[in-house]
C-alpha cells in the first residue's frame, strides 16, 4: 500500500465538487494544470478566477519532500517556528553529500562517516517533527519520490529545483526554497503568483535513437533557460501517451532548465503501469475513478491555442536525438549538427568522461536501454574510449538492475557503479584528470550543464544527452560521433555500427529491495531533542534578522555588479561547499565567488569603496558589515536561475545586504530572496544597469510608502559628486511586503505562533 492513502483518498474525494466550481466560476473547459491548481486552494471553495501572471493564489500542498543540503536549513529554521509536528506528509532524503570518487560501497561508507553531524540531526529532528526519513543510499529525492510518493492530481513542494521530476506522474511538484517549506510544514497557505500555461502538443511516436529526453532537450532549444518563467508546461496529445511514465518524469526534471515552475503530463495507461509496478495499485484504483478529472478537457486539447498562452508542436516520429551545451542545457544542437558545431566553436573533441544516470535518467527503462548498447560493445568488440560512469536513482532501481543483469552489462565495458545520490551532477565529484586546467569534454544524462557545475573546473565543456546517446559516444569517445551513420573500428581492425537501443518500460519480475533505507518517524517526538554543538562547524542555530528600521535605505554601498549568466551556482556554490549547508555563517564565504565582476571580467575580485583595495565578494560584505554600512548587489537577465537553494538569498541577507537589482530574476530566487526579507528589485529601464558605477553611494527611497505596484527610486551618488536617479520596479504584494518589514517570513510566524500560543 501506498504512503499516506488517507491524504490520497480525501484529495480526490474533494477534487470533483472543486473542478465542478472551477469550470463553473471560468465558465469554460479546463486544462489539467488548472484543475490540479484549483482543487487545492487554501481556501477551499472556488469563488473566483485568478488571472495568470498576475494575481497571488494561496495554496495548501498535500507534501513536502526536502534533500539533505536544502533540508538542513529548513528544519533549522522549521525549528524556530513554535512547531510540534510537520502539518503535512513531509520527507527528508540524504542524496547530496555523498561524493563520487571510487565506488559505490567505498563512496557511502567516506560519507556516512564524513557526514555523521549532519545525518544525526537530520535523522533526529525528522524523528521529532514526524517526517519520514531517507538514509544515505536509499537513492535520490526525485527518485524516491516518483516510486514512493507523487500521484496523479496532486500537489507537492520540494526544497530543490528538480522537485518538478514528479510531473511525470500527473503531479504539480514545484521547486521552492526552505522557507516556502517552512510556511507548509507549519500549517500555513503557500503563495504562489498564477502562473502562465504553456501547451506541448506531441504527436507521432518516438523510434530508433530518440528518447524521452531528447523532447525537453529540443523543448529548451525552443524556449531557453528564461522561456518557461513564470510558466507550466503541460504536454499532451497522442504523443504524450505513448511516453513511459519515467520517460514524463525525464522531460518535467529538465522544465527546470527552462524556468518553468513546473510540468506535467495528464494520467493515462504509462502512470497506472507504473504506479501498479511501484506497489501503488491502490492508488491506481482511486484514480481511476476520477480519471476524467486528472486530464485537461477534449475541448482544451482540440483548440489548445485557445486556452494556453503558447503552444509547441513536437512531432516525436521525426524527433532527431539532441545533444545541448556546452556551459548552458539551452544551446541545442540535433545529432546530425553536432560535428559541425564542435568544428566551428573549436570544442575539444575527445570525451574523456561519459555518465549515465541521475534523478533525470536512472530508470529501469533508461538503464536497461543503455546496457543494450554496452552490451553490444562487448559483442562487437569494441573497446570503450571513454570513463564511463553509472550512478543508480535509488536502491530500489539499483537492486533491481543488478538483479536483472544491466549493472554486470556496464561493468563489462568498464564502467563503474557510482552511490545511489546526486554525485557528478550536482559537482560532489573527486574527478581523475592529470590536468584540470585543460580545456576538456564530457557528456552527460543529467539536467543542468552551466561552467564548474559537474567538476568545478571551468574548462570542462559538459554536454547534455539521453543516457543511450551518451553510452555510445563513451564506446566511441568522441562528440562528432553520430551513431545514426557512423561505424566504429573494432580490436579485429573492422568497421561496425551500433544498433539502435532497446529496453523494457518496467521490469517483468518487478522491482525489488532488501532494504530500501526509510525510517519511519516516532508517532510522538515530544521527548526526543535535537542537538547542535555550538561549536559545530557543519551546523549552526539561526538567528533572527533584524526587522526593517521604517526608514529609506540610504549610504548603501555596491558590492558587487555582476555581469552576464548569475545563476544560483555562481552566487552559492554546492560541490565541496555543500558540507556547510547547515551552517549559515560558513557557508557565507562563498557568496558571489562565481560571478563575474563588471569592472574587471575577474570572479571574486571586488573594490572596498572605502580602502580603495580589492578583496573576495565575502570578505568585503563583511568588512561593509563591520561599518554598519549596507550593500547592494546588481545582476543581469534571469538572474538567480538554476538550483532552489534558499543560501543564495540567506548570504547576503547574512553579510549585510539589503537589496538586489537586476534587469530580470528567476522565479524561485526572487521569492528566496523576498522570504529572507530582501529586496529583490528589477530596472524599469533595464538600461540603468549601465548607470551604476563601482564607487557609487546607493539609496533605495520610498520605503515608507512601499505598496505593491508603486515602484520605488533608487539614487547613484557618484563619487564625482554627481547623481543619478531612476525607478526600479518589485512584484511584492501585500503579505510579502509584510515579510520585510518584519526582516523575513519566518520572523512572522514565529510572532504568529507566539501570538496564539
Amino acid at each position: 500500500m501506498a504512503f499516506d492513502i488517507d491524504m490520497i483518498r480525501s484529495v480526490y474525494e474533494r477534487m470533483p465538487a472543486r473542478i465542478a466550481q472551477a469550470r463553473n466560476v471560468l465558465n469554460r473547459p479546463l486544462t489539467l494544470t488548472e484543475k490540479i491548481l484549483y482543487s487545492h486552494l487554501y481556501e477551499g471553495d472556488v469563488d473566483r478566477a485568478f488571472e495568470r501572471a498576475k494575481d497571488y493564489v494561496d495554496f495548501a500542498p498535500d507534501r513536502v519532500a526536502m534533500q539533505d543540503a536544502t533540508a538542513q536549513m529548513a528544519l533549522l529554521q522549521f525549528m524556530q517556528a513554535g512547531k510540534d509536528k510537520a502539518a503535512v506528509p513531509s520527507t527528508v532524503h540524504c542524496d547530496h553529500l555523498i561524493q563520487a570518487e571510487v565506488g559505490a560501497k567505498e563512496d557511502l561508507a567516506t560519507a556516512i562517516d564524513t557526514n555523521k553531524e549532519v545525518y544525526d540531526f537530520l535523522s533526529s529532528v525528522s524523528n521529532k517533527y514526524g517526517i519520514g526519513f531517507w538514509k544515505p543510499g536509499a537513492g535520490i529525492i526525485h527518485q524516491v519520490v516518483l516510486e514512493n510518493y507523487a500521484f496523479p492530481g496532486g500537489m507537492m513542494i520540494g526544497t530543490d529545483s528538480h522537485t518538478v521530476n514528479a510531473g511525470g506522474l500527473g503531479m504539480v511538484a514545484i521547486g521552492v526554497g526552505g522557507a516556502d517549506a517552512v510556511d507548509v510544514m507549519a500549517g500555513m497557505p503557500w503563495e504562489l503568483k498564477m502562473p502562465k500555461l504553456i501547451g506541448v502538443k506531441l504527436t507521432g511516436k518516438m523510434n530508433g535513437w530518440t528518447a524521452a529526453k531528447d523532447v525537453i532537450l529540443k523543448v529548451a532549444g525552443i524556449l531557453t533557460v528564461k522561456g518557461g518563467t513564470g510558466a507550466i508546461l503541460e504536454y499532451f496529445g497522442e504523443g504524450a501517451q505513448s511516453i513511459s511514465c519515467t520517460g514524463k518524469g525525464t522531460i518535467c526534471n529538465m522544465g527546470a532548465e527552462i524556468g518553468a515552475t513546473t510540468s506535467l503530463f495528464g494520467y493515462g495507461d504509462a502512470m497506472r503501469r507504473y504506479l501498479k509496478s511501484t506497489e501503488r495499485a491502490d492508488v491506481a484504483e482511486m484514480a481511476d475513478k476520477v480519471a476524467e478529472h486528472l486530464t485537461g478537457d477534449d475541448e482544451v486539447y482540440a483548440n489548445p491555442e485557445q486556452y494556453f498562452d503558447q503552444v509547441i508542436e513536437i512531432d516525436l516520429s521525426s524527433l532527431e536525438p539532441h545533444v545541448n551545451g556546452p556551459f548552458t542545457p539551452d544551446l541545442a544542437w540535433p545529432i546530425s549538427k553536432l560535428k559541425e558545431a564542435a568544428a566551428v566553436n573549436e570544442w575539444p573533441t575527445e570525451i574523456e568522461v561519459g555518465l549515465i544516470g541521475s534523478c533525470t535518467n536512472s530508470s529501469y527503462e533508461d538503464l536497461d536501454r543503455a546496457a543494450s548498447l554496452a552490451r553490444q560493445a562487448v559483442e562487437k568488440k569494441l573497446k570503450t574510449k571513454s570513463e564511463f560512469t553509472i550512478t543508480p536513482g535509488s536502491e530500489q532501481v539499483r537492486f533491481t538492475v543488478d538483479r536483472d543483469g544491466q549493472l554486470s552489462a556496464f561493468e563489462d565495458m568498464g564502467g563503474v557503479v557510482l552511490a545511489n545520490a546526486c554525485g557528478p551532477c550536482i559537482g560532489q565529484w573527486a574527478r581523475h584528470s592529470n590536468d584540470p586546467n585543460r580545456k576538456n569534454t564530457i557528456i552527460t544524462s543529467f539536467n543542468r550543464n552551466f561552467a564548474k557545475r559537474n567538476d568545478g573546473n571551468p574548462n570542462t565543456h559538459a554536454f547534455v544527452a539521453s543516457p543511450e546517446l551518451v553510452t555510445a559516444m563513451a564506446i566511441a569517445g568522441d562528440i562528432t560521433f553520430n551513431p545514426l551513420t557512423d561505424t566504429l573500428t573494432n580490436a579485429d581492425g573492422e568497421q561496425v555500427k551500433l544498433d539502435p537501443p532497446t529496453g523494457l518500460e518496467l521490469p517483468p519480475k518487478g522491482f525489488a529491495y532488501e532494504d530500501r533505507g526509510y525510517q519511519e518517524p516516532a508517532n510522538d517526538g515530544s521527548d526526543i531533542d535535537v542537538v547542535v554543538n555550538p561549536d559545530s562547524d557543519r551546523l549552526q542555530i539561526l538567528t533572527p534578522f533584524d526587522a526593517w528600521d521604517g526608514e529609506d535605505l540610504t549610504g548603501m554601498r555596491l558590492l558587487i555588479k555582476a555581469k552576464g549568466k548569475c545563476t544560483t551556482d555562481h552566487i552559492s556554490m554546492a560541490g565541496p561547499w555543500l558540507k556547510y549547508r547547515g551552517h549559515l555563517d560558513n557557508i557565507s564565504n562563498n557568496l558571489l565567488i562565481g560571478a563575474i565582476n563588471f569592472y574587471n571580467d575577474r570572479t571574486n575580485h571586488v573594490k572596498n569603496a572605502l580602502t580603495g583595495e580589492y578583496g573576495t565578494v565575502p570578505d568585503t560584505a563583511r568588512a561593509y558589515k563591520a561599518k554598519g554600512i549596507g550593500t547592494v548587489i546588481i545582476g543581469d537577465e534571469n538572474y538567480g536561475e538554476g538550483s532552489s537553494r534558499e543560501h543564495a538569498a540567506m548570504e547576503p541577507r547574512h553579510l549585510g545586504a539589503r537589496a538586489v537589482i537586476v534587469r530580470s530574476f528567476a522565479r524561485i530566487h526572487e521569492t528566496n530572496l523576498k522570504k529572507q526579507g530582501m529586496l529583490g528589485l528589477t530596472f524599469a529601464d533595464p538600461a540603468d544597469y549601465d548607470k551604476v558605477q563601482e564607487d557609487d553611494v546607493i539609496d533605495i527611497l520610498g520605503l515608507t510608502e512601499f505598496t505593491p505596484g508603486k515602484p520605488l527610486t533608487v539614487r547613484l551618488t557618484h563619487a564625482d559628486g554627481s547623481t543619478d536617479e531612476f525607478k526600479v520596479n518589485h512584484t511584492f504584494n501585500e503579505a510579502q511586503i509584510a515579510w520585510f518589514k518584519a526582516g523575513s517570513a519566518l520572523n512572522l510566524i514565529r510572532a504568529k505562533e507566539k501570538a496564539t500560543s
